[in-house]
C-alpha cells in the first residue's frame, strides 16, 4: 500500500521547499520568517511510475525558545513511529548547529532509513562545505537545491530505493475495507466499538503488513468487510493523542489502505480545517466517501429544516464534490449506525459501477447536443462518442472529441453531474477524460 515519507529537520532549513518541489505545489505557506509553515503540509508525490504520500512536519513547531526543541523532538519521535522513510534536511550555508545535533541522536537511534538532506548547495564550493555533515553520523549528506530542484531528481531514486519491499497481504481482495477516518474526538473509536460491538469472538483480527494497519474482518447482520483500523484506536498514547499531525499522519494511512472513507464529523463543532484537509485526502486518493455527523443526540432541535441546513451546509464545504451520502447518528446511542454500514457498502458497490457504452451513449449523446461545450474562436467542438476504461479503481469514462483540448473543467463537471443523475454513482469520485477521437 502507500509509503509515507516524512520530512524533518529545524526551522528555516528548507523543508516547506523542498515539499514543493517534490509535490510540484505551492500548497507551503514559504517565508522568511522562522517557524512560517502553518498549513498541515501533506501530498502525493509521483515518481517513474510510484506515488507515496509526503508530510511536512514544519507546520508544527509551536515558535519559543523552551517549547521549541521539545516540539522538533516530538515531530521527530512521530516521523519515526508513522513514516518509511526520514527525510533530515539540514542547511549547508549554516552548517552544523546543536540542534541537528539533538535530531541527528534520535534518528541514529531508529530503524527507519534516513536520508540526510544538505540543502542550499547551490554551488560546487558548497558541495565541499556539506562534508562536515558527515559528523551527524547519519551517512552521505545528499547535495540539493530544493530552490533551483538541482539533485531532487536523484534523490527520489534514492527515497523510492528505501521504501520496504512489498509483502503480500493475506486479505481477500473482494471484500471491500472501510476506514473511519476524522479529527481527533469526533468520536473514531466510539463508532468503532459501536460497529463491532462487545462480542468480539466474531471479530477475526489481521495484521496488516503495512506497518500499523489492522484489518478486522467483520462479518455479522448480513455485512462482509474489513474495517481499516490503524493503531491509534486501539494505542491509547496521551500524549500523543491530542496532536493533530498525529491524527493526520494516521489518516493518510487509513485512507490509503481502504476503499471507502467514514468521515465523521462532530455535530457540536460544525466544520473546521482539518475536516477539509482529511476530506482532501480521501478525493486526491480517490477513495469513496461516507459522511457521518456524530454525536447528533447532542443537538438541541433536531426538525427537518435543521437536518437540511446542516446537510447543505456540509456540501457547500465540500463542493465541488457535492454527491456523497451524509448520515446524522450517535454511536453512542448507536442511533443510525447500520445505515452508515449499509451506505458504505453502496459506496463500495457504485466504484464498481460499469456502464454498457450503448447505454452511456444512448443517454449522453443526445445531452450533448442539445447541450454542446461552447465554441473556442469559432471553433465548434463536437463530442461524437464515450466509453467507460475497463479495470480502474473508480469509475473513468472516455469522451472523443474533435478538440479535446478546449474543452474544459465545467464542462467536464456538466457532464459529471449528468451522469451522476442517471446512474448509481453516489459516494465515488468518478474520471472524465476527453481525448482526440
Amino acid at each position: 500500500m502507500g509509503n509515507l515519507v516524512a520530512i524533518v529537520g529545524r526551522p528555516n532549513v528548507g523543508k516547506s521547499t523542498l515539499f514543493n518541489r517534490l509535490t510540484k505545489t505551492r500548497q507551503a505557506i514559504v517565508n522568511e520568517e522562522a517557524g512560517t509553515t502553518r498549513d498541515r503540509q501533506y501530498g502525493k508525490v509521483e515518481w517513474v511510475g510510484q506515488e507515496f504520500s509526503i508530510v511536512d512536519t514544519g507546520g508544527w513547531v509551536v515558535n519559543s525558545d523552551d517549547i521549541f526543541e521539545e516540539e522538533i523532538r516530538k515531530q521527530v519521535m512521530l516521523a519515526i513511529e508513522e513514516a518509511d522513510v526520514i527525510l533530515f534536511v539540514v542547511d549547508v550555508q549554516n552548517g552544523v548547529t546543536d540542534l541537528d545535533q539533538q535530531v541527528a541522536t534520535i534518528l541514529r537511534r531508529s530503524k527507519v532509513p534516513v536520508v540526510l538532506v544538505s540543502n542550499k548547495t547551490d554551488n560546487n564550493e558548497l558541495i565541499y562545505s556539506s562534508a562536515e555533515f558527515y559528523s551527524l553520523g547519519l551517512g552521505d549528506p545528499y547535495c540539493i537545491s530544493a530552490m533551483s530542484g538541482s539533485g531532487t531528481g536523484d534523490l527520489l531514486d534514492l527515497i523510492i530505493s528505501k521504501f520496504p519491499k512489498k509483502v503480500d497481504e493475506i486479505l481477500e481482495e473482494e471484500i471491500p475495507r472501510f476506514a473511519v477516518v476524522g479529527r481527533p474526538n469526533a468520536g473514531k473509536s466510539s463508532i468503532v466499538n459501536a460497529f463491532i460491538g462487545e462480542e468480539r469472538n466474531i471479530v477475526t483480527e489481521i495484521a496488516g503488513t503495512t506497518r500499523d494497519s489492522i484489518y478486522t474482518r467483520y462479518d455479522k447482520f448480513g455485512f462482509d468487510f474489513y474495517l481499516v483500523d490503524t493503531a491509534g484506536i486501539r494505542k491509547k498514547n496521551k500524549v500523543t493523542e491530542d496532536l493533530e499531525f498525529y491524527s493526520v499522519m494516521r489518516s493518510i494511512r487509513a485512507i490509503e489502505n481502504s476503499d471507502v472513507c467514514i468521515l465523521m464529523l462532530d455535530a457540536t463543532r460544525g466544520i473546521e480545517g482539518q475536516d477539509l484537509n482529511i476530506f482532501s485526502l480521501i478525493q486526491r486518493s480517490q477513495k469513496g466517501l461516507v459522511v457521518v455527523v456524530n454525536k447528533w443526540d447532542l443537538v438541541e432541535e433536531k426538525s427537518a429544516k435543521v437536518i437540511k441546513e446542516y446537510e447543505n451546509a456540509i456540501r457547500e464545504r465540500f463542493a465541488p464534490f457535492v454527491d456523497f451520502p451524509v448520515i446524522f447518528a450517535s454511536a453512542l446511542t448507536k442511533q443510525r449506525i447500520f445505515k452508515v454500514l449499509e451506505e458504505a457498502k453502496t459506496v463500495y458497490q457504485n466504484r464498481t459501477t460499469r456502464i454498457p457504452t450503448a447505454r452511456l451513449n444512448e443517454e449522453m449523446l443526445p445531452l450533448i447536443e442539445a447541450y454542446p461545450p461552447p465554441s473556442v474562436k469559432g471553433k465548434y467542438i463536437k463530442i461524437k462518442y464515450c466509453t467507460q476504461l475497463p479495470n480502474t479503481r473508480v469509475p473513468s469514462f472516455v469522451y472523443f472529441a474533435n478538440l479535446p483540448q478546449y474543452v474544459k473543467e465545467p464542462y467536464k463537471r456538466f457532464l459529471e453531474n449528468k451522469m451522476r443523475e442517471k446512474w448509481a454513482l453516489t459516494g465515488t469520485p468518478i474520471n472524465i477524460y476527453i481525448r482526440q477521437k
